[in-house]
């Protein structure tokens, strides 16, 4: 699945409509990932997973911060994403599963917050985006 012009564009664009508020969407979609994937609550033992935790917040700001780089780089996600993946891989232990819950619940949260601009199109563009970026998290897992 090729992420064409068109999806880097719309992806592009939506990542700017977010603004600041992309840290607010990925906790959203973090805390809707523990509640539809308990089993995702694994690797956070250490954190008050709580909803609305300055833990979670904290950590929904990196995923914020990923998400972006990666927004900012489409050209290469493998060579800009490859140290998180080497983190998720051989320290942190994450099962790469976890990244499609992630996105998933990512995907929900986005519609949620703009129906009148998740149309099919935009859809099918994020979803391929967030697709490349796990295929870009997965090589340090062998």
């Amino acid at each position: 699945m090729v992420l064409s012009a068109a999806d880097k564009a719309a992806v592009r664009a939506l990542w700017r409509k977010l603004s600041n508020n992309v840290g607010v969407y990925t906790t959203e979609a973090l805390e809707r990932t523990f509640l539809a994937f308990p089993s995702t609550k694994t690797y956070f033992l250490h954190l008050d997973l709580s909803p609305g935790s300055a833990q979670v917040k904290a950590h929904g700001q990196k995923v914020a911060a990923a998400l972006t780089l990666a927004v900012n780089h489409l050209d290469d996600l493998p060579g800009t994403l490859s140290a998180l993946s080497d983190l998720h891989a051989h320290k942190l232990k994450v099962n790469p599963i976890n990244f499609k819950f992630l996105c998933h619940c990512l995907l929900v949260t986005l519609a949620r917050y703009y129906p009148g601009d998740f149309s099919p199109a935009l859809q099918a563009s994020l979803d391929k985006f967030l697709s490349h970026v796990i295929l870009a998290l997965a090589p340090n897992y062998h």
